[in-house]
């Protein structure tokens, strides 16, 4: 139960030569595009929501040098 962590090299060669015979060398630019856009698109969304958790901290800390 090691994770993703626990694939390895050789094991990701074979997902990319089971990925290559699937969809073909024509398909592979056209797949590893949208790949990228939605790690981007997750990386963005997290990024978000970890700066919405930092600002009600800010908030309380500014409340507190207040009082």
């Amino acid at each position: 139960m090691g994770g993703l962590g626990a694939i390895g090299v050789p094991g990701l060669i074979i997902i990319l030569v089971i990925v290559l015979i699937v969809f073909g060398p024509k398909k592979l630019p056209e797949i590893g595009g949208a790949v990228g856009k939605t790690f981007a698109e997750f990386k963005k969304s997290t990024k978000g929501l970890m700066d919405d958790d930092e600002e009600p901290a800010k908030k309380i800390e500014k409340k507190s040098d207040a009082s």
